[in-house]
């Protein structure tokens, strides 16, 4: 490792990009503990998808190429049993994202078998992402993906998160927020990615709001901290949204089940009949809005046999013409 580049200004650009998470990947950068980087990361679909682009491109995105990290870095000193400290100092999204429903990926693939594409406008003065008519999403970007490189040899996909990180899809993981990862091999190799200009919690439909993102991260590295052996984080008062939009309440649907998972399409599909009913929208349309705006909350898991699961979507979104 002593052989590889040191620190380029402490920038990571997007031809350190790479679909797999590996400890064999050379790093791009060597730092210290306490220095801060800047990543210039490209969407998750490593740029297949375009403004301009159709329903089409869906059906022609390369899985394997899909959700590229950029790295990794190397930090000197770290060892397996350490932990990583990452501070979300800044975050800027490109001035478009897209959002999709793709084939087999989802939490109700099956009842959305076909492709679709929606592609936003991002009005990063006002803070809000347009989708159609008075309807606008909040602006609230965090990475998708932040993780260090596992401790086996074999290459891991970006796609499923780990111990370690990766995809983890925390939409708390904004500017002003902390996270910690116990570091898994020497150097700890951390790569991040997969931007997201706003997403709920549960990201339903398999896609945020997909957008390229200028991240500046800081890291720390922690010799005492043995009870972080999984992703660990917290936030503050900043990490709320800026926006000027109108704060006008919830409303929420519920689903029962016997697992959470049943509960939770159940939650969703409610979700969608209600937008559907009350809102003007189609149903690809209302599951695009529960993914990118809703929240998947547990409410009652003890008394068994079965669990409740509520989804709430903020009101303030649909505007007073809604």
């Amino acid at each position: 490792m002593n052989s590889a580049p040191a620190c380029r200004m402490c920038h990571i650009g997007r031809d350190s990009g790479h679909a797999r998470w590996s400890r064999k990947i050379p790093p791009a950068l060597i730092i210290p503990s306490g220095e801060v980087v800047t990543f210039d990361t490209i969407d998750s679909s490593n740029g297949r998808i375009e403004r301009t682009s159709g329903a089409s491109a869906i059906s022609s995105l390369d899985i394997n190429a899909a959700n590229p990290v950029f790295g990794p870095v190397y930090i000197q000193d770290a060892q397996p049993g350490d932990t990583l400290k990452i501070e979300v100092i800044a975050l800027e999204t490109a001035d478009w994202g897209w959002t999709a429903t793709i084939p087999g990926f989802g939490l109700l693939a099956d009842e959305f078998p076909d492709p679709s594409l929606h592609i936003w406008e991002i009005n990063k003065e006002q803070g809000y992402v347009l989708f159609k008519d008075n309807i606008r999403i909040p602006l609230r970007p965090f990475l998708g993906c932040m993780g260090l490189a596992p401790a086996t040899d074999k290459d891991l996909s970006t796609v499923p998160p780990t111990n370690a990180g990766g995809n983890l899809d925390c939409r708390d993981l904004t500017v002003g927020s902390t996270l910690y990862l116990p570091v898994q091999t020497d150097g700890a190799l951390f790569s991040c990615g997969d931007g997201h200009a706003a997403q709920g919690h549960g990201e339903v439909c398999g896609t945020a709001i997909e957008t390229s993102i200028k991240a500046t991260l800081r890291f720390e590295l922690c010799k005492d901290m043995p009870w972080v052996t999984s992703p660990q984080y917290e936030t503050s008062s900043s990490t709320l949204p800026t926006t000027t939009m109108p704060v006008s309440g919830r409303y929420a649907t519920t689903g029962v089940g016997q697992t959470l998972h049943e509960a939770s399409k159940t939650a969703v599909r409610n979700t969608i009949q209600w937008m559907v009913a009350t809102k003007g929208l189609t149903r690809c349309e209302a599951y695009m809005i529960a993914s990118v705006a809703g929240d998947l909350q547990i409410i009652e898991a003890v008394n068994m046999p079965n669990f409740v699961v509520a989804m709430t979507i903020p009101l303030g979104i649909f505007g007073s013409s809604q």
